[in-house]
């Protein structure tokens, strides 16, 4: 028996008498059985964070048990992203006649050395001046990147990844060719395509791309005087952090994202909602729902349709979604199913991947809640979106999913649903 496994052991089976909660009462609040629990107790087998979180809200623990659950942090190898340093770098996209590609940014001395670029676009300074006169230039490539968020939405990253790099090219090449104040405008727009595409390498799959895009976005933005999305990159990272279940570093990066007034209240507001997000995973429900408050009173004054804000742009009122997703953490899968039940019809029929995400949530706490029918008839439709938009945070709550019905391997829901769900957690990554 390791020492955390012994510890929790003891500190399970003291606050479950001090609570006057039998085993077989504890087993039934939390929905795994009593032998199961027993060896927990006993310290035969560890305790994992989904039912260290049960436990702690059946019994009022206050995060007790929570936090002696010990939760994977991101590696010193996938702390930042950027463990090369590519100032200067040549952006290389390989383009197969199969409609894969992938990505990389290199030196350009390297580049030049293996023959790249053997088709060569020159954009010279008249060129991209002529351009930058054009008053559909700029009101282009905004449409432009409505569009491709409109198409994410409903698609696999693969889908649209190469287009959205190559226009991000296009318009970091413009900003450099051309002067004050056409630079500042193309540069922020190229920001807000780069931002994009660090989420849609998330979804892909890829964490160190996502936030080597994401710095590069910040970085565009500075050089345009817009600080708004170095506050909302904080927002992303924390994002990431809380699918490694990272629970302290979520609510740190979160907390930077609000510590300055001048950040835009939207931002602010998302970063709060994030921020109740880790305190769930920590299993403190009194923090989370005081975070929860905040960021309501902050994002109830928003109300702006800019095609280019910063953040989800499919879900209109996110603080609801985010409030149900949070009691799944905290422990109170039934009391999250009720609310991501009716938050879920709001959604537009076309934002597929917030059907599937917001979808895999919803058929998670039913799970957790013992509704195992009613989770293996919801996740087969989330499955009906997920194979669209193919999504690695999706497969994230898809494998909860997996772990938590298989322990009903006689339900006919489970065995009919569990080879189209392995089928969907074995698509291949970015």
């Amino acid at each position: 028996m390791d020492d955390q496994a012994r510890l929790f052991a003891e500190q399970l089976r003291r606050i479950r008498l001090a609570a006057g909660v039998s085993l077989s009462e504890l087993a039934k609040r939390v929905h795994y059985s009593k032998g199961y629990l027993s060896k927990i107790e006993t310290g035969v087998k560890p305790a994992g964070a989904d039912l260290a979180r049960r436990c702690d809200a059946a019994l009022d623990a206050g995060g007790e048990l929570v936090s002696l659950v010990e939760h994977r942090g991101p590696t010193a190898a996938d702390s930042d992203g950027r463990h090369e340093s590519w100032d200067g770098e040549v952006w290389m996209l390989n383009l197969e006649s199969s409609g894969s590609s992938w990505f990389n940014p290199v030196k350009r001395r390297d580049a030049l050395a293996s023959g790249a670029a053997l088709l060569a676009f020159g954009l010279t300074e008249r060129h991209a001046s002529a351009a930058a006169q054009q008053e559909t230039t700029i009101a282009g490539y905004q449409n432009i990147f409505e569009q491709h968020r409109l198409i994410g939405q409903a698609t696999s990253p693969a889908l649209v990844l190469p287009a959205l790099i190559a226009q991000t090219h296009t318009l970091r090449g413009l900003a450099k060719a051309t002067r004050s104040p056409m630079r500042e405008q193309f540069l922020r727009l190229a920001s807000r395509y780069a931002e994009y595409v660090g989420w849609m390498t998330q979804e892909a799959g890829n964490d160190r791309a996502a936030l080597w895009w994401t710095q590069s976005a910040v970085e565009m933005a500075n050089a345009a005087g817009d600080l708004d999305l170095a506050a909302h990159s904080l927002v992303r990272n924390a994002l990431i952090a809380l699918y490694r279940d990272d629970a302290a570093r979520t609510v740190e990066l979160s907390r930077q994202a609000q510590a300055d007034p001048a950040t835009p209240v939207r931002i602010r507001g998302l970063a709060a909602l994030r921020e109740a997000q880790g305190h769930a995973l920590a299993g403190n429900d009194k923090l989370c729902r005081q975070t929860l408050d905040r960021a309501t009173r902050l994002l109830e004054t928003v109300n702006s349709t800019d095609g280019m804000v910063l953040g989800t742009t499919a879900v209109s009122s996110i603080g609801p979604m985010v409030k149900g997703w949070c009691l799944y953490d905290l422990g109170r899968p039934a009391e999250a199913a009720e609310i991501l039940a009716e938050e879920i019809t709001h959604l537009p029929a076309v934002s597929r991947r917030a059907h599937a995400r917001f979808g895999a949530r919803l058929a998670l706490s039913h799970a957790a809640a013992g509704d195992i029918d009613r989770a293996c008839t919801l996740t087969h439709k989330v499955l009906d979106s997920a194979e669209l938009v193919d999504s690695a945070t999706v497969r994230f709550d898809l494998r909860r999913i997996g772990r938590t019905i298989a322990r009903w391997p006689s339900r006919s829901s489970v065995r009919d649903l569990q080879p189209r769900l392995t089928t969907a957690l074995h698509a291949p990554a970015f």
